[in-house]
């Protein structure tokens, strides 16, 4: 049963980011591609706090704060009330949200309110609805119609369709599937990966079929195909566990492909953030640390983990000298490790430290 699948996901989700009970508070974050992107200190670089804003804007989308609630999670009694619980926490913070994939709704409209919940709490939110790219257009006009939704993601899942013992088995219409979509709809359209990745070569693509923006949603955080292979009965999928490419070399394969970009995938700390705007994208996502602190704390803990890291990027912002989240792309970004390599074998970017207006380029 979808129901199942969906509680599965949470369950799942959850436990790849359970913490010991004697690690905490003080357990660092879990190391990821991340951790080999660095900013370049200079120590006269910085600007006024009350110079620095946190707004941003892309395809005709203008947002407040560069931070969203990523698609989740519905389609349960469930996951319903996790929505419900995120949408509050989006209130509270003034953040955008998107929910999880609407196809159970599609199927069932009697899980309706499994999604409608979170306009419902949110009444005056910006609100992404979610489908997969198999959605008609007429079916992705309904999801936009129950949500009210400011803007549509349509999530791109290859590997976790491979690995779900139910998955879909079939990608050659995705393309035409995402084109016909776009046409159809009134609202922006965001095309994302669920965790591995968009490579520039799959953007170029998306430019082409008429979305607004992509959210490249690299590895680094959940993993779909860890969570799919764990409800195999023989857990035979294990090999491609950590399969796909990193956000910040999503970003760096992607970052010159004409068309806007939003970082998800692997983001822990308000430091992730700064460093994937640095990398060129507009806005950052975030699920799994999110997911967790709710189903730990409820959307009280949520809304205040939300404005500390606010206001915690604000203060990285202020210490960077830039006053806006684009102005991050002008700060000194040095790259290492495997993240370097990967750089340098796609002939991506070249790396300066002459003066802090320069940065990771071409």
């Amino acid at each position: 049963m979808t129901a199942d699948r969906k509680d599965d996901h949470v369950r799942y989700a959850h436990a790849q980011y359970a913490v010991p009970e004697t690690s905490r508070p003080h357990r660092p974050p879990r190391s990821n591609q991340f951790d080999e992107v660095h900013f370049l200190h200079h120590a006269l670089v910085g600007t006024d706090r009350d110079k620095v804003s946190l707004a941003t804007h892309y395809g005709g989308v203008h947002w407040p704060v560069p931070l969203y609630i990523n698609a989740m999670t519905g389609g349960s009694s469930r996951t319903g009330e996790i929505n419900r619980g995120l949408a509050i926490a989006a209130r509270e913070t003034g953040i955008p949200m998107a929910t999880g994939s609407m196809s159970p709704y599609l199927k069932d409209p009697s899980t309706a309110s499994t999604f409608s919940v979170v306009r419902r709490e949110n009444p005056d939110g910006f609100v992404l609805a979610n489908l997969n790219a198999n959605a008609t257009p007429e079916q992705a006009r309904r999801a936009v119609g129950l949500l009210d939704a400011n803007a549509l993601q349509i999530h791109l899942n290859p590997v976790q369709e491979t690995v779900m013992p139910e998955g879909d088995r079939a990608f050659s219409h995705w393309a035409s599937g995402i084109a016909h979509i776009a046409a159809a709809v009134d609202v922006p359209v965001i095309v994302k990966e669920v965790g591995f990745g968009l490579s520039g070569r799959t953007v170029r693509e998306l430019r082409s079929l008429g979305v607004h923006a992509a959210d490249v949603a690299g590895s680094g955080g959940t993993d779909f195909a860890r969570i799919e292979n764990d409800r195999r009965e023989h857990h035979d999928y294990a090999y491609l566990e950590g399969w796909g490419l990193s956000t910040p070399a999503a970003l760096l394969d992607a970052r010159d492909c004409g068309l806007p970009l939003l970082a998800s995938g692997g983001v822990r700390h308000p430091l992730d953030i700064a460093r994937a705007l640095a990398l060129g994208a507009r806005a950052v996502g975030v699920s799994g640390p999110f997911l967790t602190t709710f189903l730990d704390g409820g959307s009280d803990a949520l809304a205040q983990r939300i404005t500390t890291w606010l206001d915690h990027l604000t203060a990285l912002m202020t210490l960077l000298g830039a006053d806006s989240p684009t102005a991050l792309t002008n700060c000194d970004v040095l790259l290492s490790g495997a993240l370097r390599d990967f750089s340098t074998d796609r002939s991506l970017v070249g790396i300066t430290e002459k003066s802090s207006r320069e940065r990771v380029r071409r």
